[in-house]
Protein backbone atom coordinates (compact mmCIF):
# COMPACT_ATOMS: atom_id res chain seq x y z
CA UNK A 1 0.00 0.00 0.00
CA UNK A 2 1.38 3.47 -1.03
CA UNK A 3 0.22 6.31 1.06
CA UNK A 4 1.23 9.73 0.37
CA UNK A 5 1.32 12.42 3.16
CA UNK A 6 1.75 16.37 1.72
CA UNK A 7 4.48 18.84 3.03
CA UNK A 8 5.99 21.61 2.52
CA UNK A 9 9.66 22.42 1.81
CA UNK A 10 12.16 25.62 1.41
CA UNK A 11 13.63 26.68 -1.76
CA UNK A 12 15.27 30.14 -0.77
CA UNK A 13 12.95 31.65 1.29
CA UNK A 14 9.70 30.32 -0.52
CA UNK A 15 7.84 27.38 0.09
CA UNK A 16 7.33 24.64 -2.14
CA UNK A 17 4.71 21.38 -1.69
CA UNK A 18 6.36 18.32 -1.25
CA UNK A 19 4.79 14.90 -0.97
CA UNK A 20 5.93 12.10 1.15
CA UNK A 21 5.40 8.88 -0.76
CA UNK A 22 5.57 5.46 1.59
CA UNK A 23 5.51 2.21 0.42
CA UNK A 24 5.79 -0.91 2.50
CA UNK A 25 6.69 -3.91 0.54
CA UNK A 26 7.44 -7.71 1.46
CA UNK A 27 11.78 -8.72 1.04
CA UNK A 28 14.35 -8.15 3.20
CA UNK A 29 13.67 -5.36 6.32
CA UNK A 30 14.97 -2.04 4.70
CA UNK A 31 14.62 1.89 4.79
CA UNK A 32 15.37 3.99 1.89
CA UNK A 33 14.86 7.66 1.52
CA UNK A 34 14.70 8.82 -2.00
CA UNK A 35 14.00 12.22 -3.77
CA UNK A 36 17.50 13.65 -3.33
CA UNK A 37 17.64 13.89 0.42
CA UNK A 38 20.63 15.36 2.16
CA UNK A 39 22.10 14.27 5.09
CA UNK A 40 19.75 15.35 7.78
CA UNK A 41 16.99 13.82 5.60
CA UNK A 42 18.59 10.42 5.44
CA UNK A 43 19.04 10.08 8.97
CA UNK A 44 15.00 10.90 9.34
CA UNK A 45 15.01 7.03 9.20
CA UNK A 46 16.96 6.81 12.61
CA UNK A 47 14.65 9.55 14.40
CA UNK A 48 11.60 8.06 12.62
CA UNK A 49 12.19 4.60 13.85
CA UNK A 50 12.81 5.68 17.33
CA UNK A 51 9.76 7.46 17.80
CA UNK A 52 7.49 4.78 16.55
CA UNK A 53 8.68 2.72 19.22
CA UNK A 54 8.88 4.80 22.03
CA UNK A 55 5.01 5.81 21.20
CA UNK A 56 3.89 2.47 21.75
CA UNK A 57 3.37 1.58 17.98
CA UNK A 58 5.13 -1.76 16.65
CA UNK A 59 7.50 -0.76 14.29
CA UNK A 60 6.60 -2.58 10.86
CA UNK A 61 8.69 -5.26 9.29
CA UNK A 62 8.85 -4.59 5.93
CA UNK A 63 11.14 -3.37 3.04
CA UNK A 64 9.97 0.53 3.41
CA UNK A 65 10.68 2.77 0.63
CA UNK A 66 9.85 6.83 1.26
CA UNK A 67 9.46 9.13 -1.59
CA UNK A 68 9.83 12.90 -1.13
CA UNK A 69 8.53 14.55 -4.16
CA UNK A 70 9.18 16.23 -6.73
CA UNK A 71 12.33 13.47 -6.79
CA UNK A 72 14.23 16.03 -8.99
CA UNK A 73 14.90 18.78 -6.40
CA UNK A 74 17.00 18.36 -3.46
CA UNK A 75 15.68 18.15 0.08
CA UNK A 76 17.46 19.18 2.87
CA UNK A 77 16.55 19.74 7.08
CA UNK A 78 14.51 17.97 9.49
CA UNK A 79 11.28 19.30 8.20
CA UNK A 80 9.91 15.81 6.77
CA UNK A 81 10.64 13.58 9.92
CA UNK A 82 6.83 14.05 11.06
CA UNK A 83 5.29 13.35 7.54
CA UNK A 84 7.57 10.40 7.37
CA UNK A 85 5.92 9.45 10.35
CA UNK A 86 2.48 10.13 9.57
CA UNK A 87 3.12 7.85 6.27
CA UNK A 88 4.69 5.27 7.88
CA UNK A 89 2.38 4.35 10.16
CA UNK A 90 -0.89 4.66 7.37
CA UNK A 91 1.38 2.35 4.82
CA UNK A 92 1.05 0.09 8.36
CA UNK A 93 -2.50 0.46 9.02
CA UNK A 94 -1.67 1.93 12.28
CA UNK A 95 -3.32 5.30 11.36
CA UNK A 96 -5.81 5.87 9.17
CA UNK A 97 -4.37 7.80 5.82
CA UNK A 98 -4.42 11.21 6.61
CA UNK A 99 -7.21 13.81 5.01
CA UNK A 100 -6.28 15.35 1.82
CA UNK A 101 -6.33 18.88 2.71
CA UNK A 102 -4.07 18.34 5.42
CA UNK A 103 0.14 18.96 5.98
CA UNK A 104 2.98 17.77 7.90
CA UNK A 105 6.28 19.61 8.86
CA UNK A 106 8.26 19.07 12.09
CA UNK A 107 11.49 17.60 13.34
CA UNK A 108 10.92 14.55 15.93
CA UNK A 109 13.35 13.88 18.64
CA UNK A 110 13.87 9.61 19.69
CA UNK A 111 11.35 10.47 22.49
CA UNK A 112 8.41 11.17 20.17
CA UNK A 113 8.47 15.09 20.83
CA UNK A 114 8.19 17.38 18.15
CA UNK A 115 10.51 19.89 17.73
CA UNK A 116 10.71 23.47 16.26
CA UNK A 117 12.32 23.96 12.46
CA UNK A 118 12.84 27.43 11.04
CA UNK A 119 11.36 28.86 7.61
CA UNK A 120 7.66 27.62 9.23
CA UNK A 121 5.89 30.95 7.85
CA UNK A 122 6.68 31.16 4.07
CA UNK A 123 6.21 27.09 4.31
CA UNK A 124 2.55 27.95 5.69
CA UNK A 125 1.96 30.86 3.40
CA UNK A 126 2.24 28.69 0.47
CA UNK A 127 0.43 25.56 2.11
CA UNK A 128 -2.27 28.19 2.11
CA UNK A 129 -1.62 28.94 -1.61
CA UNK A 130 -2.03 25.48 -2.62
CA UNK A 131 -5.17 24.32 -1.16
CA UNK A 132 -3.78 23.13 2.34
CA UNK A 133 -6.77 23.88 5.05
CA UNK A 134 -5.29 21.61 7.92
CA UNK A 135 -1.56 22.36 8.77
CA UNK A 136 0.36 20.40 11.75
CA UNK A 137 2.96 21.71 12.86
CA UNK A 138 5.28 21.52 15.78
CA UNK A 139 4.05 23.47 19.18
CA UNK A 140 6.71 25.82 19.53
CA UNK A 141 5.60 27.26 15.49
CA UNK A 142 2.14 27.05 15.98
CA UNK A 143 2.01 30.66 16.60
CA UNK A 144 4.49 31.45 13.66
CA UNK A 145 1.99 29.06 11.35
CA UNK A 146 -1.10 31.25 11.67
CA UNK A 147 0.26 34.30 10.24
CA UNK A 148 -0.31 33.16 7.11
CA UNK A 149 -4.45 32.98 7.38
CA UNK A 150 -6.60 31.12 6.09
CA UNK A 151 -5.52 27.85 7.44
CA UNK A 152 -6.44 25.76 10.87
CA UNK A 153 -3.14 24.85 12.74
CA UNK A 154 -2.56 22.56 14.97
CA UNK A 155 0.52 22.86 17.42
CA UNK A 156 2.17 19.37 17.81
CA UNK A 157 3.91 18.25 21.08
CA UNK A 158 4.69 14.97 20.61
CA UNK A 159 3.60 12.16 18.21
CA UNK A 160 1.53 10.44 20.71
CA UNK A 161 -1.04 13.44 20.68
CA UNK A 162 -0.80 13.50 16.38
CA UNK A 163 -1.68 9.97 16.20
CA UNK A 164 -4.73 10.35 19.01
CA UNK A 165 -5.80 12.94 17.18
CA UNK A 166 -5.56 11.44 13.61
CA UNK A 167 -7.57 8.40 14.90
CA UNK A 168 -10.37 10.36 16.35
CA UNK A 169 -9.59 9.62 20.07
CA UNK A 170 -8.70 13.39 21.85
CA UNK A 171 -8.42 15.95 18.56
CA UNK A 172 -5.90 18.93 19.54
CA UNK A 173 -6.85 22.05 19.67
CA UNK A 174 -6.51 24.74 16.91
CA UNK A 175 -3.87 26.89 17.69
CA UNK A 176 -5.26 30.91 17.99
CA UNK A 177 -4.47 33.09 15.44
CA UNK A 178 -1.09 35.50 17.33
CA UNK A 179 -1.92 38.96 17.20
CA UNK A 180 1.03 41.50 17.82
CA UNK A 181 1.64 42.78 21.05
CA UNK A 182 2.70 46.56 21.86
CA UNK A 183 6.78 45.63 22.50
CA UNK A 184 7.76 47.78 25.76
CA UNK A 185 11.61 47.49 24.61
CA UNK A 186 12.18 51.57 23.91
CA UNK A 187 14.65 52.43 21.30
CA UNK A 188 17.28 54.84 21.50
CA UNK A 189 16.16 58.11 20.95
CA UNK A 190 16.86 61.50 19.61
CA UNK A 191 16.04 63.25 22.59
CA UNK A 192 19.50 61.84 24.02
CA UNK A 193 21.59 63.37 21.36
CA UNK A 194 23.00 66.59 22.47
CA UNK A 195 23.91 69.35 19.38
CA UNK A 196 24.27 67.90 15.79
CA UNK A 197 20.99 69.72 14.11
CA UNK A 198 22.20 69.31 10.96
CA UNK A 199 22.36 65.75 11.27
CA UNK A 200 18.98 65.08 12.73
CA UNK A 201 18.00 66.90 9.92
CA UNK A 202 19.64 64.57 7.52
CA UNK A 203 18.10 61.52 9.44
CA UNK A 204 14.83 63.12 9.48
CA UNK A 205 14.91 63.17 5.52
CA UNK A 206 16.02 59.65 5.29
CA UNK A 207 13.38 58.16 7.39
CA UNK A 208 10.61 60.28 5.45
CA UNK A 209 12.06 59.08 2.38
CA UNK A 210 13.42 55.72 2.58
CA UNK A 211 17.20 57.46 1.89
CA UNK A 212 20.25 56.00 2.01
CA UNK A 213 22.79 58.31 4.13
CA UNK A 214 26.64 58.72 4.82
CA UNK A 215 28.05 60.41 7.80
CA UNK A 216 31.43 61.54 7.80
CA UNK A 217 33.16 63.11 11.02
CA UNK A 218 36.01 62.66 13.62
CA UNK A 219 35.99 60.28 16.37
CA UNK A 220 33.42 60.98 19.30
CA UNK A 221 31.15 63.01 16.81
CA UNK A 222 28.11 60.77 17.57
CA UNK A 223 27.78 59.13 14.13
CA UNK A 224 27.05 55.50 15.54
CA UNK A 225 25.09 57.22 18.06
CA UNK A 226 22.73 58.75 15.45
CA UNK A 227 22.48 55.85 12.88
CA UNK A 228 20.90 53.68 16.08
CA UNK A 229 18.92 56.09 16.61
CA UNK A 230 17.73 56.25 13.02
CA UNK A 231 14.72 52.90 13.83
CA UNK A 232 13.15 55.27 16.30
CA UNK A 233 11.53 57.70 13.92
CA UNK A 234 11.26 55.57 10.77
CA UNK A 235 7.18 54.72 9.92
CA UNK A 236 6.38 51.57 11.35
CA UNK A 237 6.00 48.43 9.07
CA UNK A 238 2.83 47.42 7.07
CA UNK A 239 1.76 43.99 7.65
CA UNK A 240 2.57 42.92 4.43
CA UNK A 241 6.24 44.28 5.23
CA UNK A 242 6.20 42.65 8.13
CA UNK A 243 5.03 38.93 7.20
CA UNK A 244 7.67 39.60 4.30
CA UNK A 245 10.64 40.64 6.70
CA UNK A 246 9.51 37.87 9.13
CA UNK A 247 9.35 35.17 6.89
CA UNK A 248 12.97 36.21 6.52
CA UNK A 249 14.17 35.76 9.60
CA UNK A 250 12.06 32.80 10.06
CA UNK A 251 14.03 30.70 6.98
CA UNK A 252 17.29 32.22 8.72
CA UNK A 253 16.35 30.64 11.88
CA UNK A 254 16.38 33.67 13.95
CA UNK A 255 12.38 34.61 14.58
CA UNK A 256 11.34 34.65 18.17
CA UNK A 257 8.42 31.83 18.75
CA UNK A 258 7.03 34.32 21.54
CA UNK A 259 7.13 36.84 19.15
CA UNK A 260 6.94 35.36 15.86
CA UNK A 261 5.95 38.82 13.44
CA UNK A 262 8.79 41.89 13.47
CA UNK A 263 6.43 44.74 14.18
CA UNK A 264 9.93 46.66 14.09
CA UNK A 265 12.36 47.70 11.30
CA UNK A 266 15.18 45.30 11.51
CA UNK A 267 18.68 47.08 12.40
CA UNK A 268 21.46 45.60 10.75
CA UNK A 269 25.41 46.40 11.54
CA UNK A 270 26.99 43.61 10.33
CA UNK A 271 31.16 44.09 11.51
CA UNK A 272 33.76 45.45 9.48
CA UNK A 273 35.27 42.03 8.61
CA UNK A 274 32.40 40.50 7.22
CA UNK A 275 32.76 38.85 4.02
CA UNK A 276 30.66 39.58 0.88
CA UNK A 277 28.91 36.21 1.16
CA UNK A 278 28.02 37.09 4.93
CA UNK A 279 26.53 40.03 3.01
CA UNK A 280 24.81 38.91 -0.09
CA UNK A 281 23.75 35.13 1.08
CA UNK A 282 24.46 31.85 0.19
CA UNK A 283 26.69 29.36 1.67
CA UNK A 284 26.14 25.59 1.80
CA UNK A 285 22.46 26.17 2.83
CA UNK A 286 21.84 29.25 0.77
CA UNK A 287 20.35 31.75 3.41
CA UNK A 288 19.73 34.74 3.79
CA UNK A 289 22.63 37.42 4.04
CA UNK A 290 22.80 40.65 5.83
CA UNK A 291 21.66 42.73 3.51
CA UNK A 292 18.30 40.74 2.93
CA UNK A 293 17.88 40.54 6.98
CA UNK A 294 17.42 44.15 6.38
CA UNK A 295 15.09 44.18 3.91
CA UNK A 296 12.50 46.65 4.48
CA UNK A 297 14.59 47.97 7.51
CA UNK A 298 18.23 49.57 7.93
CA UNK A 299 21.88 48.19 7.10
CA UNK A 300 24.60 50.21 8.97
CA UNK A 301 28.21 49.80 7.66
CA UNK A 302 30.56 51.74 10.32
CA UNK A 303 34.00 52.35 9.91
CA UNK A 304 32.92 52.39 6.48
CA UNK A 305 36.55 52.18 4.46
CA UNK A 306 37.12 49.11 6.98
CA UNK A 307 35.55 46.51 4.54
CA UNK A 308 36.97 44.72 2.51
CA UNK A 309 36.33 46.63 -1.14
CA UNK A 310 34.73 43.51 -2.97
CA UNK A 311 32.17 43.31 0.00
CA UNK A 312 31.37 47.34 -0.75
CA UNK A 313 31.07 46.31 -4.54
CA UNK A 314 28.46 43.93 -3.84
CA UNK A 315 26.16 46.02 -2.40
CA UNK A 316 25.58 48.37 -5.67
CA UNK A 317 23.15 45.93 -7.61
CA UNK A 318 21.05 45.29 -4.41
CA UNK A 319 20.72 49.20 -3.79
CA UNK A 320 19.57 49.46 -7.21
CA UNK A 321 17.04 46.11 -7.79
CA UNK A 322 16.01 46.09 -4.73
CA UNK A 323 17.14 42.10 -4.99
CA UNK A 324 20.15 40.18 -4.77
CA UNK A 325 20.47 37.09 -6.99
CA UNK A 326 22.92 34.72 -5.26
CA UNK A 327 24.67 32.26 -7.80
CA UNK A 328 26.55 29.25 -6.18
CA UNK A 329 27.26 25.24 -6.75
CA UNK A 330 23.78 24.68 -5.09
CA UNK A 331 21.91 26.27 -7.20
CA UNK A 332 20.76 30.26 -7.86
CA UNK A 333 18.57 32.43 -5.75
CA UNK A 334 17.22 35.44 -5.86
CA UNK A 335 16.41 36.94 -2.61
CA UNK A 336 14.79 40.49 -1.62
CA UNK A 337 16.83 43.33 -0.70
CA UNK A 338 15.53 46.36 -0.28
CA UNK A 339 17.05 48.22 2.72
CA UNK A 340 17.96 51.72 3.74
CA UNK A 341 21.72 51.55 3.62
CA UNK A 342 23.85 53.91 6.49
CA UNK A 343 27.15 54.11 6.56
CA UNK A 344 29.69 55.99 8.95
CA UNK A 345 33.04 57.04 8.34
CA UNK A 346 36.31 58.71 9.44
CA UNK A 347 37.66 61.09 7.00
CA UNK A 348 41.18 59.44 7.61
CA UNK A 349 43.12 56.73 8.69
CA UNK A 350 43.50 58.58 12.29
CA UNK A 351 40.53 60.25 12.25
CA UNK A 352 41.19 63.78 13.28
CA UNK A 353 40.97 65.19 8.87
CA UNK A 354 39.59 69.00 9.51
CA UNK A 355 39.12 69.36 13.57
CA UNK A 356 39.62 72.40 14.68
CA UNK A 357 42.66 71.21 16.78
CA UNK A 358 44.22 70.36 13.44
CA UNK A 359 45.88 66.87 15.38
CA UNK A 360 45.41 64.88 11.82
CA UNK A 361 48.95 63.08 11.52
CA UNK A 362 47.70 61.67 7.92
CA UNK A 363 49.68 62.56 4.84
CA UNK A 364 47.32 63.60 1.66
CA UNK A 365 48.36 59.80 0.28
CA UNK A 366 47.11 58.02 2.79
CA UNK A 367 44.23 59.65 3.51
CA UNK A 368 43.49 59.27 -0.08
CA UNK A 369 44.70 55.65 0.50
CA UNK A 370 42.02 55.03 3.29
CA UNK A 371 38.80 56.20 1.25
CA UNK A 372 39.70 55.03 -2.33
CA UNK A 373 37.82 51.91 -1.37
CA UNK A 374 34.46 53.57 -1.45
CA UNK A 375 33.87 54.05 -5.46
CA UNK A 376 32.52 56.65 -7.16
CA UNK A 377 29.83 54.08 -8.24
CA UNK A 378 28.60 53.26 -4.71
CA UNK A 379 28.97 57.10 -3.21
CA UNK A 380 26.47 58.10 -6.43
CA UNK A 381 24.11 55.91 -4.99
CA UNK A 382 24.00 57.37 -1.73
CA UNK A 383 21.58 60.29 -1.57
CA UNK A 384 22.77 62.44 1.40
CA UNK A 385 26.27 63.26 2.28
CA UNK A 386 26.70 64.56 5.60
CA UNK A 387 29.59 66.14 8.05
CA UNK A 388 29.33 65.45 11.26
CA UNK A 389 31.04 68.07 13.02
CA UNK A 390 32.64 67.63 16.23
CA UNK A 391 30.08 68.96 19.27
CA UNK A 392 30.95 71.88 20.91
CA UNK A 393 30.67 71.95 24.89
CA UNK A 394 28.36 74.75 25.01
CA UNK A 395 25.89 72.18 22.73
CA UNK A 396 26.89 69.67 25.26
CA UNK A 397 26.16 71.45 28.59
CA UNK A 398 22.85 73.40 27.17
CA UNK A 399 19.70 72.82 29.68
CA UNK A 400 16.91 72.75 26.63
CA UNK A 401 15.99 68.77 26.26
CA UNK A 402 16.75 68.15 22.19
CA UNK A 403 13.98 67.71 20.23
CA UNK A 404 12.44 63.48 20.94
CA UNK A 405 12.02 61.11 18.54
CA UNK A 406 8.32 60.81 18.74
CA UNK A 407 8.18 64.06 17.58
CA UNK A 408 10.73 63.67 14.64
CA UNK A 409 8.58 60.21 13.84
CA UNK A 410 5.30 61.87 13.34
CA UNK A 411 6.67 64.15 10.69
CA UNK A 412 8.14 61.06 8.94
CA UNK A 413 4.55 58.94 9.13
CA UNK A 414 2.78 62.27 7.68
CA UNK A 415 4.97 62.41 4.93
CA UNK A 416 5.37 58.85 4.03
CA UNK A 417 1.29 58.83 4.30
CA UNK A 418 1.48 61.22 1.59
CA UNK A 419 3.86 59.02 -0.23
CA UNK A 420 1.48 56.56 0.11
CA UNK A 421 -1.52 57.59 -1.78
CA UNK A 422 0.78 59.35 -4.18
CA UNK A 423 1.80 56.03 -5.08
CA UNK A 424 -1.22 53.77 -4.43
CA UNK A 425 -1.22 50.67 -6.70
CA UNK A 426 2.38 51.38 -8.31
CA UNK A 427 4.01 48.79 -5.58
CA UNK A 428 6.63 51.88 -4.70
CA UNK A 429 6.13 52.56 -1.05
CA UNK A 430 8.85 55.85 -0.44
CA UNK A 431 10.03 58.60 -2.87
CA UNK A 432 13.64 56.58 -2.78
CA UNK A 433 12.03 53.41 -4.81
CA UNK A 434 10.24 55.73 -7.19
CA UNK A 435 11.30 54.82 -11.36
CA UNK A 436 12.63 57.37 -13.40
CA UNK A 437 8.87 57.52 -15.32
CA UNK A 438 7.52 58.43 -11.52
CA UNK A 439 10.29 60.99 -11.32
CA UNK A 440 9.19 62.98 -14.20
CA UNK A 441 5.77 62.73 -13.04
CA UNK A 442 6.02 63.51 -9.38
CA UNK A 443 9.04 65.87 -9.05
CA UNK A 444 8.49 68.65 -11.87
CA UNK A 445 10.40 71.76 -11.19
CA UNK A 446 9.35 75.46 -11.59
CA UNK A 447 11.73 77.66 -14.16
CA UNK A 448 13.90 79.07 -10.74
CA UNK A 449 13.87 75.39 -9.73
CA UNK A 450 15.18 74.11 -13.13
CA UNK A 451 17.86 76.61 -13.10
CA UNK A 452 19.16 76.19 -9.78
CA UNK A 453 19.41 72.35 -10.48
CA UNK A 454 21.33 73.05 -14.19
CA UNK A 455 23.57 75.00 -12.88
CA UNK A 456 24.61 72.28 -9.87
CA UNK A 457 24.35 69.86 -12.28
CA UNK A 458 27.22 71.76 -14.62
CA UNK A 459 29.49 72.40 -11.39
CA UNK A 460 29.30 69.57 -9.04
CA UNK A 461 29.37 67.50 -12.37
CA UNK A 462 26.41 65.60 -11.90
CA UNK A 463 25.34 61.94 -12.91
CA UNK A 464 22.26 60.84 -14.31
CA UNK A 465 21.69 59.01 -11.24
CA UNK A 466 22.72 61.56 -8.83
CA UNK A 467 20.38 63.84 -10.92
CA UNK A 468 17.34 61.68 -10.29
CA UNK A 469 18.27 60.68 -6.74
CA UNK A 470 18.68 65.12 -5.77
CA UNK A 471 15.26 65.22 -7.38
CA UNK A 472 13.60 62.23 -5.00
CA UNK A 473 15.59 64.08 -1.89
CA UNK A 474 14.23 67.01 -2.75
CA UNK A 475 10.49 65.69 -2.93
CA UNK A 476 10.87 64.20 0.07
CA UNK A 477 11.64 67.75 1.93
CA UNK A 478 8.37 68.71 0.10
CA UNK A 479 6.71 66.10 1.33
CA UNK A 480 7.78 66.70 5.16
CA UNK A 481 6.35 70.76 4.83
CA UNK A 482 3.14 69.40 3.39
CA UNK A 483 3.96 70.77 -0.06
CA UNK A 484 2.33 69.90 -3.48
CA UNK A 485 5.34 71.38 -5.42
CA UNK A 486 8.79 71.21 -5.06
CA UNK A 487 10.22 74.64 -4.85
CA UNK A 488 13.50 76.22 -4.92
CA UNK A 489 14.16 76.32 -1.09
CA UNK A 490 13.41 72.07 -1.04
CA UNK A 491 15.62 71.41 -4.26
CA UNK A 492 18.36 74.00 -2.60
CA UNK A 493 18.81 71.51 0.29
CA UNK A 494 18.68 68.71 -1.77
CA UNK A 495 21.71 69.56 -3.46
CA UNK A 496 23.95 70.40 -0.54
CA UNK A 497 23.33 67.02 0.11
CA UNK A 498 25.19 66.02 -2.97
CA UNK A 499 28.31 67.60 -1.49
CA UNK A 500 30.99 64.96 -2.42
CA UNK A 501 34.13 67.36 -2.10
CA UNK A 502 34.31 65.95 1.79
CA UNK A 503 35.90 62.63 0.49
CA UNK A 504 38.67 64.66 -1.40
Amino acid sequence: MVVSVRSLGLNGISGYEVGAECFLSGGLPAFDVVGLPDAAVREARERVRAAVKNCGVKFPVSRITVNLAPAGRKKAGTVYDLPIFVGLLAAAGELPPPPGDAAFLGELSLTGAVRGVHGVLPMAMKAREIGVRQLFVPAENAAEATLAGGLTVYGVADVRSLAAHLRGQEPLSPAPVWEPEEDGTALPDLGDVMGQENVKRALEIAAAGGHNLLMIGSPGAGKSMLAKRLPSILPDLSRAEALETSGIWSVAGMADPRRPLLVRRPFRSPHHTASAAALAGGGAAMRPGEISLAHNGVLFLDELPEFHRDVLEALRQPLEDGEVTVARVGGTLRLPARFQLVCAMNPCRCGWRGHPDRRCTCSERETAKYVEKISGPLLDRIDLHVTVPPVEYEAMRRREAPEPSAAVKARAEAARSLQSRRFAGTGVTCNAQMPPALVGEFCRLDPAGERLLKTAFDRMGLTARSHDRVLRVARTIADLEGAADIGAAHLAEAVQYRNTDILR
